[in-house]
């Protein structure tokens, strides 16, 4: 008679998105481990069509309170592609500036409230609060730093209306771009102090080889800019996306799952950025890395973390330089004639590579569109990752098993990881 062990994550509370795990450990051998996705749809994809091609920021923004910079630079972009229209100079330095805005105010949020808890032994940001109150006062006002970026450029901190096909309904003021610019400044130590501090922490030993997907852009560190490249060799434009890139429906997810044809799954987000980007990111950036002992390709998925706060110390630098070189365009935005015709855009979300391809007429309405979020990009890949950790720690009784496992699907900082205690482990023993 075999001894079967399952492991059932059964709800991920309090996040974005519902979800669960299932792991089956048969005669100590690892048998099934599915990440399931439960959430109803949401019908994002049907909202869009027959609305203008111009409300496509705004209704996008609505997908994600975190990151919804995001959403609307990947849907702009791919208007302005079908359109013809490219946004440059001072324009395009402002859309990188609330960029960096959103990777501030994300990053500290998943370093500081939802990550680190896991490798200090605290059930929530809270907890860890009552003994390492300095520590997270210092991620919240980087978090609020990030926040103000955002409500500057984009009119509000969450689902901002200021972003718009072709530029911005509104410019910043000088005097509104000088105070972010004060925030910065003070922002940058502390940003330093949270590469060295997450260096530190004791992070599991787990390697896994992993294909990353990521934009890279010869010049700059990409944020929706250059083409779609891998490390294993994949180069082409982001119009290309299905031609490489596949997503299937599977049974026991609402969310579809995407590979990379004739090939399997990937990794797209903050390592597979760095992996493909290293070379472009800002110098005090690179030496914070160096310091920490971070090396490009890392194939330990629990150094996410410190990708992470090295890319919020790039953030912080980028913005600051792009404030200090800074001449007022002469308009808000760039003219945007509506063209039949298919666009396309990508941009990289804080948790990774996010796709839009949309469909307009020439009216401007819009027929199709494709939403491809970085999270159905990683879930073949956040099951692997569990498979590795469970095999590596069998020997663990069931409540450590839950812990670990958390940590390990925090790792991605999917949208459904927005508390920091979220999974119910039952195990059965047969």
């Amino acid at each position: 008679m075999s001894d079967t062990r399952t492991i059932e994550v059964g709800y991920l509370a309090r996040v974005e998105g519902e979800g669960s795990l299932t792991a089956e450990v048969i005669d100590g051998e690892l048998g099934d481990i599915e990440f399931n996705i439960f959430e109803p749809p949401r019908f994002f994809e049907g909202f869009l069509r027959d609305r203008r091609f111009t409300e496509a920021p705004d209704i996008t923004a609505r997908i994600c309170g975190i990151c919804p910079i995001a959403y609307q630079v990947s849907s702009v972009t791919a208007m302005e592609d079908v359109c013809g229209v490219a946004v440059d100079g001072a324009l395009h330095e402002l859309r990188r500036l609330i960029y960096c805005g959103e990777y501030i105010e994300s990053h500290a949020l998943h370093v500081y409230l939802l990550h680190a808890p896991d490798f200090l032994g605290y059930d929530s940001g809270i907890a860890m609060a009552a003994d390492h109150r300095a520590i997270v006062e210092r991620g919240l006002r980087l978090k609020q730093t990030g926040n103000e970026i955002v409500r500057v450029l984009g009119g509000r901190e969450i689902h901002p209306v200021n972003v718009r096909v072709g530029g911005f309904w509104r410019l910043p003021s000088r005097a509104e771009l000088q105070g972010l610019a004060t925030e910065l400044d003070r922002a940058r130590d502390e940003a330093v102090a949270t590469v060295k501090w997450v260096s530190q922490l004791d992070i599991p030993q787990i390697t896994r080889p992993v294909e990353f997907v990521a934009l890279s852009d010869p010049d700059r560190y990409s944020f929706f800019e250059g083409r779609i490249k891998s490390t294993e060799g994949i180069d082409i434009a982001v119009s290309e996306w299905n031609d490489v890139f596949v997503e299937e429906h599977v049974q026991r997810s609402n969310a579809l799952h995407a590979r990379v044809r004739e090939r399997g799954m990937y990794a797209t987000g903050p390592t597979a950025r760095f992996a493909l980007n290293h070379e472009t990111i800002q110098p005090s950036a690179a030496k914070a890395a160096a310091a920490a002992g971070l090396k490009p390709g890392v194939a330990n998925p629990f150094e996410s973390i410190v990708v992470r706060a090295v890319e919020i110390l790039n953030a912080v630098d980028e913005a600051l330089a792009i404030i200090d070189a800074y001449e007022p365009p002469q308009a808000a935005n760039l003219a945007v004639e509506p063209v039949a015709g298919v666009g396309h855009g990508a941009s990289e979300a804080p948790r990774g590579l996010l796709y839009h391809r949309y469909e307009i007429d020439d009216t401007g309405t819009i027929m199709e569109a494709q939403l491809v979020p970085p999270t159905s990009q990683n879930q073949l890949s956040i099951e692997a990752d569990v498979r590795e950790v469970l095999r590596a720690n069998l020997d663990k009784p069931d409540d450590e098993l839950q812990w670990i496992l958390e940590q390990t699907i925090r790792n991605y900082d999917p949208c459904i990881s927005c508390a920091t205690h979220f999974l119910r482990l039952e195990v059965n023993r047969g």
